[in-house]
């Protein structure tokens, strides 16, 4: 990407406009201060920095720059954040380097949404007909009022192989162009007919409203008993959510998803008042569509069957949930219900009793494995789960309630799940509280880096000064404090600071540099060093590369005595001690 682009971007978009289109925003301290929208918080946890260009919550620890807000707020890609904000800027992506083929990508999509829209309509106006008598009992049967059936779009694809394609063929498009697009199927013989037939038809929708895929239910006899649209060019069904569109205004607000895994069930809860629901589509929850929920909520409550099936699910997805830092909760049926049966025949009471009954995420984990998995198993799934948590403050987290739920003294699990160190307290996932560990310097330890050790924590401490006084970075420069730098994240960190443009570093960042970075930036601005102490905290930072420099410099010296005495060169030999002596002599002299 073209980081010119992004800049000009910047440049024309304040951050703070853009965040109070979401959030009740007040000026303190030279600052822009607000509610978290990305936890369940009601004080102004979250400051926004105009000047550069940054935001910060310090209860959540979401950050970032207006990209970073605008896709997560939004559920969007980046690339989709930058087109949408260029778009609102004026910016013109034309010259940012791209895909040869994009256009051409671009052109297809823009069809097929087109065809999706003429299908829809067909779809819908066949529900209406003769033809779509059955299709309008079964929903009356299931309870289903007028306004839901148009809220979510539901139509009618009638019992004829060719009835879309000809319709299609009518508005000028191709049955090859059906057969890209997902709406017509062709068999190994090169016939070309319609995918969904004799089915209650459920559209798919982007979260910008337009239609992406179909779902298809079977009324009369046949099989699969669902039908979904294959993937396309603009549909994974990996990445979407049933209803996130009609959703996420209310997710916003309640900040809490309802994930269940039927079409029925997404509408009947819409249905009952229960706006903030949407479902997966024909697969296993994945991480994406975790990551878009995360951008509209804090806490994921799963709706599954209670059969050992949806059991089985529940625990894989609260555990793909909890991996990205977001609380969770499993909402089980009674045997023989799913939520739409519960819901048409005990109303709102019935499904409250159930949402009361719903145990934490984790807490479901370790119950359903401590009753139905062998021991060996359950160890597996815990070491599993802390090696694929990425961010060292969660693991810290999770690693004593795991401990506790499994039975298991924290030391005792700490040295079988191969996990160093004493506890210490961590980042709590979104939606829970958890309070900030200190450091020398007065502010919260670094969270989001790669492993936690002496060494990391030594680079962490000595890059808080270069991002919170940047005007000592030359004189840093000068002084050498690259090498004190023992890990490869914070020499790249390093080279970024020296060389970034005043202003523009924060686009420079990958996502653990950058939620560093605006933490320190934040940190220092609530209790910056003055006089005395930052001159104090300038010296012993020289002292720190002088005694680095030194112990380097110890090292050289060792090995060239180890090479003179390989080779038996007794004027060398000498030399090497009598340097060794002196730089031992100095150390003392010091001290």
């Amino acid at each position: 990407m073209d980081r010119s682009a992004v800049e000009a971007v910047k440049a024309r978009i304040s951050i703070a406009d853009i965040v109070r289109r979401y959030v009740d925003l007040k000026p303190v301290s030279g600052r822009w201060m607000g509610a978290c929208p990305f936890h369940q918080e009601t004080k102004p946890s979250m400051s926004v920095n105009d000047e550069e260009g940054f935001f910060y919550c310090f209860g959540c620890q979401a950050s970032g720059d207006v990209f970073d807000f605008y896709a997560r707020i939004n559920g969007l890609e980046f690339r989709e954040a930058l087109e949408q904000l260029a778009a609102e800027a004026g910016v013109d992506l034309g010259n940012v380097p791209h895909d040869p083929h994009a256009a051409e990508r671009k052109a297809r999509a823009n069809l097929f949404l087109d065809m999706h829209d003429e299908a829809n309509a067909w779809f819908q106006r066949n529900l209406t007909m003769a033809a779509g008598e059955t299709a309008r009992r079964y929903l009356e049967n299931r309870g289903m009022t007028p306004d839901v059936i148009a809220k979510f779009g539901l139509g009618y694809s009638p019992d004829d192989w060719q009835g879309l394609g000809n319709f299609l063929k009518g508005k000028g498009r191709t049955p090859e162009q059906g057969v890209d697009a997902g709406l017509l199927s062709k068999n190994e013989k090169g016939n070309i007919y319609d995918r969904f037939r004799g089915r209650l038809i459920f559209p798919i929708q982007n979260l910008s409203g337009r239609v992406i895929a179909f779902g298809g239910r079977i009324i009369t006899d046949g099989e699969p008993k669902y039908l979904n649209s294959s993937d396309t060019p603009i549909y994974k069904k990996g990445d979407h959510l049933y209803g996130l569109n009609l959703a996420r205004s209310t997710m916003t607000r309640s900040k809490r998803a309802l994930l269940t895994e039927g079409y029925m069930d997404v509408i009947s809860l819409h249905q009952f008042g229960y706006t903030d629901s949407c479902g997966v589509l024909g697969t296993a929850l994945t991480p994406e569509q975790v990551k878009r929920l995360a951008g509209f909520c804090s806490r994921v409550d799963l709706v599954f069957d209670g059969d050992g099936a949806g059991r089985k699910a529940a625990l894989k997805s609260s555990r793909m949930i909890l991996l990205q830092g977001v609380a969770c909760r499993v909402v089980l049926m009674p045997d023989g219900e799913d939520v739409d049966s519960l819901l048409q025949t005990k109303g709102t009471e019935g499904f409250e009793v159930c949402l009361a009954q719903a145990p934490d995420g984790l807490d479901f984990c370790m119950s359903t494995l401590r009753s139905d998995y062998a021991p060996r198993e359950i160890m597996a799934w815990a070491k599993g789960f802390l090696t694929d948590l990425q961010d060292p403050s969660l693991r810290a987290f999770y690693l004593p309630r795991i401990a506790g739920g499994l039975g298991l003294s924290e030391a005792d699990f700490r040295r079988d799940a191969g996990v160093s160190g004493p506890p210490r307290s961590g980042g709590a996932p979104r939606g829970q509280q958890a309070g900030p560990a200190r450091t020398r310097q007065g502010g919260q330890s670094g969270q989001g880096l790669p492993a936690v050790g002496k060494e990391d924590k030594d680079d962490r401490y000595l890059l808080k000064f270069p991002i919170q006084y940047p005007d000592y970075v030359p004189a840093l420069v000068e002084r050498g404090f690259r090498r004190i730098l023992a890990t490869q994240w914070a020499g790249t960190l390093w080279e970024k600071l020296v060389n970034a443009q005043h202003g523009h570093i924060v686009s420079q960042l990958d996502d653990q540099e950058k939620s560093f970075y605006i933490r320190c930036r934040e940190e220092v601005r609530e209790s910056a060093l003055t006089g005395r102490e930052l001159l104090d905290e300038w010296e012993h930072i020289c002292n720190k590369i002088a005694f680095g420099q030194q112990k380097e410099n110890r090292r050289q010296l060792k090995e060239a005595l180890h090479q003179a005495q390989l080779s038996g060169d007794r004027q060398r030999i000498d030399e090497c001690f009598r340097a060794l002596e002196e730089s031992l002599r100095r150390d003392d002299e010091q001290h």
